[in-house]
């Protein structure tokens, strides 16, 4: 029933003409109402509430987002009373003031833990609408900013900052910078902004501020709880991942690229012939007739039955790579443009970018296909079945360019099926890994697992992993990539690693290039997938004949080769430990890769450390960073002791230590005497 506010509510008197709002309790949700605005809060998991707000109407069902389409059921109160509205679940409390000001308070203590915050006294509130067309705005949510307060999420960036604070991220897909919208806060709160439109987040000093560049309603959820307990909610609303299958936690071997059939098997018979551990081989670009053909070529991969026969005979799993875009010289390229199957424009042809292809001397302009319909996900994954899982057995796949790899990146030009490319365009990601995902389970497959270079939430329950893109292969950039992987692990997406070595350039024969290979090496058999690629020097110029320099772990010299297989089989010996944890991503959704703070919320020190991690509960990683290195200093967290786990040293938490580190060690300590199989 609604309920107006009091007769004289407490509004500021500083405004010209103060929003006096009505509430309602309608279905177990809180809305408010006043000045052609709707906010609804509704509680949605244990200890988490949805919130929409929107103007001109009720707040709309059925948008896309990461939200799973029924939430858990979870016990709730509504009280209105006094001109304000409050609305409990567990230890989240909601509360609105009769202006339609939003704060969240923990339960327990009615701390406040975030709260609404208006730009001006006079105008605009908290929440602004700002009519570009036909019923989409300009969004920007506010939130009041608190000294005190550490930020972490947000996707995968190469800003090397792993406490957010004081930064301004666009919410946009591109290579190596990928936006998932989702923010946990030191103040015991996670917040995800359910909307896959192209904008950005500022976290400044004076403010957050989210933008929506152009969408229909304001869609927010969050939940109270310190960053395990969040990762366990945010999981259950957007999907777990699915269980990793015993052969992707070995090793991955790639480069960028094996041109044929017989220099990829040579490479896989050489692992097997030294007695090298090895899991998977990549199958890379241009291995296609056509672009958008997804089929071998038969001219340089004449046998893929028997390929993928004798690679299962040395226990390795072949994964192909499968690109979303479309040349014109595809065959697929005339049904799949009459059809409507590509993602189409606003202005000017249907072709996305431009793109080198077999058979032309020149690029071709590409479409990509709208993978946010669902007839067009139905006929891609057709054409991947039949030209790879129903003769040869391929089931593991390599989505490479799934931003879309736009160019120029001008999502306003463009329109999906889910709707106009500023509202939806960041959702691309995750529904290419759908295609794959449903497809894969339709036939009976029970493991999916399938390599991303970009995601969005919910990614993760379509058995996507993300890869960190194409960077750079020196030290400062081996260093960007714990930032970037903690804060990866903390968006919800647990399957996370690097092209090892770095991806643009790095010569085999310098010694200085060696040295990068085997700490980085050391560092992806520590990561939750370790998979091993780059575009070696000497490089060629893009293109059908291109490959790059050596790139297997007997390319940088017997002394470097020594420490690479050390690293090999320490990778192997941890498996079960890997597996363990990976089975509490799957039935928890806690992550693999875990910043030091998630497992020792009260130890304050711990949420500053951004140059090494807990690798599941019990194995701190403490990568070395810099070159010439033989030693490093890591941050032992209090609350538990550390043992070395390489000389059986053991330290109590809450210091620093400085440890021995040569260049065949990477620091590693065990928690409060667990006992894994790292010194030989």
């Amino acid at each position: 029933m609604n309920q107006p506010a009091e007769t004289q509510p407490q509004v500021s008197l500083a405004q010209s003409s103060p929003t006096v709002g009505t509430f309602r309790e309608r279905d177990g949700a809180l809305e408010w109402s006043g000045r052609q605005e709707t906010v609804r809060i509704e509680p949605w998991g244990p200890d988490a509430v949805r919130v929409r707000a929107r103007l001109g109407g009720p707040v709309l069902e059925g948008l896309p987002g990461a939200l799973l389409d029924e939430a858990p059921a979870s016990p709730s109160t509504v009280k209105i009373e006094d001109g304000h509205g409050q609305l409990t679940v567990g230890a989240l409390t909601v509360e609105v003031n009769a202006e339609g000001l939003v704060r969240f308070l923990r339960t327990e203590d009615s701390a406040e833990l975030l709260a609404e915050d208006r730009a001006h006294f006079w105008w605009p509130g908290s929440r602004l609408y700002t009519a570009v067309g036909n019923g989409h705005h300009r969004l920007e949510q506010r939130f009041a900013a608190y000294d005190d307060e550490k930020l972490y999420g947000l996707g995968q960036h190469q800003h090397g900052r792993l406490d957010q604070k004081g930064l301004v991220l666009d919410l946009v897909q591109r290579n190596a910078e990928v936006g998932i919208p989702v923010l946990t806060s030191s103040r015991g709160y996670t917040l995800l902004w359910n909307n896959p439109a192209i904008g950005r987040v500022e976290l400044a000093h004076n403010g957050t501020r989210w933008v929506a560049d152009s969408a229909r309603q304001i869609d927010y959820w969050i939940t109270a709880g310190d960053p395990a307990a969040a990762q366990r909610s945010y999981s259950a609303v957007t999907g777990r991942t699915p269980m990793l299958p015993e052969w992707a936690a070995g090793f991955w071997q790639c480069k960028l690229r094996y041109r044929t059939q017989d220099e990829l098997m040579a490479v896989a018979r050489e692992y097997k012939r030294r007695g090298l551990p090895i899991s998977a081989i990549v199958c890379d670009f241009f291995h296609w007739t056509h672009l958008g053909e997804w089929k071998f070529d038969p001219e340089e991969w004449p046998d893929p039955a028997a390929m993928v026969r004798e690679l299962e005979e040395l226990g390795i799993k072949l994964v192909v790579s499968v690109w979303p875009s479309v040349s014109p010289l595809s065959e697929n390229h005339p049904v799949m443009e009459q059809r409507g199957w590509f993602i189409g424009t606003q202005y000017g042809p249907m072709a996305h970018a431009d793109w080198p292809d077999k058979e032309v001397a020149s690029t071709v302009q590409v479409a990509f296909y709208d993978a946010t319909n669902p007839d067009a996900r139905e006929f891609v994954w057709s054409k991947v079945k039949e030209n790879y899982l129903d003769p040869y057995g391929i089931t593991a796949f390599w989505l490479d360019a799934c931003e879309p790899e736009l160019k120029p990146g001008f999502q306003e030009n463009l329109r999906y099926w889910a709707g106009p490319g500023l509202e939806v365009g960041n959702i691309y990601p995750a529904e290419n890994a759908r295609t794959f995902y449903e497809g894969l389970v339709a036939t009976g497959e029970e493991e999916v697992v399938s390599l991303n270079r970009s995601a969005w939430a919910g990614s993760q329950r379509y058995g996507a992993a993300l890869w960190s893109g194409d960077i750079g292969t020196d030290f400062p950039t081996l260093r960007r990539q714990i930032a970037a992987g903690l804060n990866t692990a903390l968006s919800g997406i647990p399957w996370w690693n690097t092209d090892i070595g770095g991806f643009h350039g790095g010569d085999p024969d310098d010694p200085a290039y060696r040295e990068v290979m085997v700490r980085w090496f050391q560092f992806g058999a520590l990561s939750p997938l370790m998979r091993l690629h780059g575009f070696r020097d000497p490089g060629m110029p893009l293109g059908p004949e291109m490959t790059g320099g050596p790139n297997e772990v007997w390319s940088y010299g017997e002394e470097a080769l020594a420490v690479l297989e050390k690293y090999l089989r320490l990778r192997e010996r941890l498996k079960p430990y890997v597996l363990r944890v990976m089975r509490e991503a799957h039935e928890e959704g806690l992550p693999v890769m875990r910043p030091l703070f998630l497992e020792f919320p009260d130890d304050q020190a711990a949420w500053s450390v951004d140059d090494s991690y807990l690798f599941g509960p019990d194995l701190l990683v403490a990568p070395v960073l810099t070159a010439g290195a033989t030693a490093r200093t890591a941050y032992l967290p209090a609350g538990a002791s550390w043992t070395d786990a390489w000389t059986g040293e053991t330290h109590e938490g809450g210091r620093s230590v400085t440890v021995d580190a040569p260049l065949d060690r990477i620091p590693l300590f065990l928690r409060d005497g667990e006992r894994l199989p790292v010194a030989e």
